[in-house]
């Protein structure tokens, strides 16, 4: 029987000879990379902490002490061993594990985490809690170092320091977040890692000191009066410990018993700790260790070769972005990009390469990239910001405040718009159309194929103040790719199929589902159904809802973002405002709520965004009669009601 068959909680870590845990580390590594090969996930981030994990499972006592993971990416050796072990096989699948850190499926996850740079904040949220109530347990943070580029780290490493409350934060450092770090922590935390003069504790260096005759202790008092100055040239961490922090290490993240001592003596001491602990990111998977950033987070994949599975496909909307991207840059030398850690992920990798005095990645820091774009765009650029849509949330203000509050020509590339599929939740790009569609001077446009996004970029570029491009996660249409730009109407939306008897208009990736439900309603039922792209969620086509709502009487809205301040919600004003009456309205989209995990058809079937869904909803308001869909004969009575 294996080992990790036998754990069933961390008391096994802890009762475990310590000469076996390093074979339940090679047992883990195997189960983690067999589970993602299928189901896709986060691989070199947790094959790099499965030592460190254990560690921390063998020195704290969860869920009596707290572990926090920064991000989420590195829980699955955590999973393995809090319970869930037989469950793993179903990780990131519709009703299965979450592939992120969630209290409300075990009491070992402390916290949500799916956005970077959070940790410190909660550890001494936590930590605080503890002290309040009198109780006495533990609060780790784990966070790795691609996160320490985040400013919301160090605002809560500055607090923490002040209040001295006892907390541990654990610094896994393997050089990288998704992309390889930049910036100036990263150089610090690289010289801590190599430099020899960084090496000496400050223990060392007084040892030495007072054992020169005569000298030395009149040395050390100079020394103590001068430390400002000298102790930043030979004592490790000092950028912590400045920050109030005892430091120590760095240590080998991959040496249990070096790990278990350390947090125990971190344990034994008052105030803030961080344990600066060094990890290779993918060890144990050669296809990961040599390239972290692809299997970073990765789909199913080939176990041998490392390959992904089902490649070859049309191209996706990131892969179509970045090459927009150089093809602009290359007519216009006032065209930038931006990215805050995930050069690779927004597709601007190959801008990098060809225009790196024009390409700045910032690390994890959305709103210092929005911020930092407005004052490039004040001085005549054209700055192009890349970010998901649930990381752009994170830059919410800076949007407002510091681009759409002086009307600047900043464009946001918006990508993993709508439902993600299998990372869920905090992933989920369901919120951008109605978050970005209440500033003011803001154009929000969604494409409803790769072409059609090429268009909207060099639209946005043109157009003298914000605007935002949103579009999804994954390979497009497969449609050709025009080589001569156009710049859209401001504000004007696309007829792709005239009908006289209700009107689809649909947003983004809902727009081909909206056509195949027209082509349904006309064979099937006899319904003559309009398709209109709207292409604009901010202005909308005012004129073309109005037309519609006159000729049929009848208006469907269908988009991927939640339902309340989205692009429906726009289309019922435009009506009530019109003064017309008597026009029946659906609008479809998600609900109030957040989406769980699983794949994006069967996410998108259990919020009712199908063809058939749309086919029904348009025979509800199209009134009373009998039909048959797929085989299945409803009874549709008045608008409202549906028998089966």
């Amino acid at each position: 029987m294996s080992l990790l068959s036998k754990i069933e909680g961390p008391e096994d870590i802890r009762s475990l000879p310590a000469a076996r845990l390093y074979d339940l580390a090679a047992e883990i590594r195997r189960e983690i990379i067999e589970t993602v090969s299928r189901n896709g996930g986060h691989l070199a981030p947790n094959l790099g902490v499965v030592e460190l994990t254990l560690a921390l499972h063998r020195v704290f006592k969860s869920p009596e002490d707290k572990i926090i993971w920064d991000v989420g990416h590195q829980c699955y050796v955590h999973k393995l061993i809090t319970g869930r072990r037989d469950r793993f096989r179903n990780l990131r699948k519709y009703g299965g594990i979450s592939g992120f850190p969630s209290p409300g499926e075990c009491e070992h996850d402390a916290f949500v985490s799916g956005h970077s740079s959070t940790s410190i904040s909660v550890a001494l949220g936590m930590a605080i809690a503890r002290d309040l109530k009198g109780e006495k347990h533990s609060v780790v943070a784990v966070i790795g170092d691609g996160a320490m580029t985040g400013g919301m780290a160090f605002e809560a490493m500055n607090h923490a320091g002040h209040l001295q409350k006892n907390m541990i934060v654990v610094l896994n450092d393997n050089e990288m977040s998704i992309a390889r770090n930049v910036g100036g922590m990263a150089r610090y935390l690289a010289r801590l890692r190599t430099d020899p003069m960084y090496s000496r504790g400050k223990e060392e260096l007084e040892q030495i000191l007072r054992k020169i005759p005569a000298i030395g202790p009149t040395v050390l008092k100079a020394v103590e009066r001068l430390k400002d100055s000298l102790k930043y040239l030979v004592v490790p961490g000092m950028l912590f410990e400045e920050l109030g922090f005892v430091y120590l290490g760095p240590i080998d993240g991959h040496n249990i018993e070096d790990m278990v001592e350390m947090l125990k003596k971190a344990r034994s001491m008052s105030g803030p700790v961080l344990v600066h602990v060094v990890t290779v990111k993918g060890r144990g998977y050669s296809h990961a260790e040599k390239n972290p950033g692809k299997f970073h987070g990765v789909g199913p994949f080939n176990l041998e070769t490392g390959e992904p599975k089902n490649a070859g496909g049309a191209p996706t909307y990131t892969e179509v972005f970045g090459r927009t991207m150089c093809d602009l840059a290359a007519r216009d030398s006032s065209v930038l990009a931006i990215t805050a850690a995930m050069t690779g992920g927004t597709g601007l990798t190959e801008f990098a390469r060809k225009y790196p005095d024009r390409f700045f990645d910032v690390g994890i820091a959305e709103q210092h990239a929005v911020t930092m774009a407005a004052a490039m765009a004040s001085r005549n650029l054209r700055p192009v910001v890349a970010i998901y849509s649930t990381f752009l949330q994170r830059a919410f203000d800076q949007i407002i405040h510091d681009v759409c509050l002086q009307n600047l020509p900043v464009t946001f590339a918006v990508d993993r718009g709508g439902l993600v599929g299998d990372d869920g939740p905090t992933h989920h790009g369901t919120f951008d159309l109605s978050y970005l569609g209440q500033m003011p001077n803001m154009v929000v446009m969604a494409p409803k194929d790769e072409n059609e996004l090429r268009h909207m970029i060099y639209t946005a570029l043109k157009h003298n103040g914000p605007a935002a491009v949103r579009y999804p996660r994954g390979e497009g249409r497969g449609c050709p790719l025009d080589d001569r730009l156009q710049s859209l109407p401001l504000g004007r939306a696309e007829v792709i199929r005239e009908g006289g008897d209700v009107a689809l208009f649909a947003v983004g990736t809902m727009v081909e589902t909206a056509e195949k439900a027209a082509e349904e309603l006309e064979e099937s039922h006899g319904i003559s159904a309009a398709v209109v792209n709207a292409r604009f969620v901010k202005p909308v086509d005012s004129g073309m809802i109005i037309k519609y709502a006159g000729t049929t009487g009848r208006i469907i809205t269908i988009e991927e973002n939640v339902l309340h301040g989205g692009f429906g919600s726009r289309v019922l004003e435009v009506i009530n405002n019109s003064g017309i009456t008597g026009v029946k309205v659906k609008t479809m989209g998600l609900p109030d709520l957040f989406a769980e995990h699983g794949d994006r058809q069967v996410i998108l079937a259990k919020y009712g965004l199908t063809v058939d869904e749309i086919v029904m909803n348009a025979l509800k308001l199209s009134g009373p009669r009998h039909v048959k869909v797929q085989g299945r004969r409803l009874s549709i009575s008045g608008g409202n009601r549906l028998d089966r």
